[in-house]
């Protein structure tokens, strides 16, 4: 198995198997994310791809689930990428789940039909991240794709059968945006309906445009407490029919878990305990990405 540092992967993603496909991120121009600046995009060739399932398959032959590096594997064709998919299903007879970063451009230039056969052929799961809907912000950050058609995208991946996790970034507004990113977000979450949601907190990385930014004063970074401000909205306006929700990142103030719309009131509850001071923040010493 070879990778090209650093690697990263989504924390429910523990427990899989890490097969690179692609290196780096087929977009790399957002400005809050430094995952993949060290890295220049490239496929890699199926040839390698399919040694390392052979090699990962005599050390690791129980692997349940994989997940496919790196920022966007679905960029690759489905042509090219049915084949890897066959190859896993295979190679690991208890696989149940194969899962991938994607994002909106990649989603949509496939057609419902690839998109079901990835399905049928075990991709089941994708992370995308929205990190806002507010429009205005989404161009700030050079997104990539407008809140349409992360919107259209994830609507087609759910439609087809393949669930979506949507990210999305307390304090990416900023403080002249915080209310209507928060808001935004909230709302454009209703219309994806994914099955899972997960708020993280921006975090302003040495070597990006937004660290430059808040270094200029161009960009204000709001306060651990108003966090617990946006947080409180966008669990007011996000009216979905059933998803997992989660604030336990590495990177959040306040650790929140439960379901939506089930436990709404209570997630509510505890973020205003929290503003009370009834529940300590994590201090900044503890915070990571």
């Amino acid at each position: 198995m070879r990778y090209v540092e650093p690697v990263f992967r989504p924390p429910s993603e523990a427990n899989s198997y890490l097969l690179a496909v692609t290196d780096g991120c087929s977009h790399n121009k957002c400005t809050y994310c430094a995952m993949y600046i060290t890295k220049r995009f490239s496929v890699r060739p199926q040839e390698q791809v399919f040694e390392d399932i052979a090699m990962a398959s005599e050390l690791m032959p129980e692997t349940r689930r994989v997940f496919l590096l790196d920022g966007d594997a679905m960029t690759i064709s489905a042509a090219k990428l049915m084949p890897i998919l066959e190859r896993l299903r295979a190679s690991f007879p208890n696989l149940q789940r194969v899962s991938s970063y994607v994002n909106a451009i990649s989603v949509n230039n496939k057609t419902d039909e690839e998109l079901v056969a990835l399905r049928e052929l075990g991709l089941t799961l994708g992370y995308i991240g929205l990190e806002t809907g507010d429009a205005i912000v989404n161009d700030r950050i050079v997104k990539g794709a407008t809140i349409d058609e992360q919107v259209t995208a994830v609507q087609r991946a759910q439609a087809a059968g393949i669930k979506m996790s949507v990210m999305t970034l307390l304090g990416m507004g900023g403080r002249d945006r915080t209310r209507e990113h928060a808001v935004a977000t909230g709302e454009v979450l209703s219309r994806m309906d994914p099955r899972y949601i997960s708020c993280l907190c921006v975090t302003p990385v040495p070597g990006t445009p937004l660290h430059e930014q808040v270094e200029s004063g161009e960009f204000e970074m709001i306060t651990p407490e108003e966090t617990l401000d946006e947080l409180e909205l966008l669990l007011e306006h996000t009216l979905v029919s059933g998803a997992v929700f989660r604030s336990n990142h590495a990177s959040n103030y306040l650790p929140l878990g439960g379901r939506l719309p089930a436990d709404r009131e209570r997630l509510i509850a505890t973020v205003q305990a929290a503003r009370r001071g009834e529940t300590p923040l994590k201090p900044e010493y503890l915070r990571g990405l």
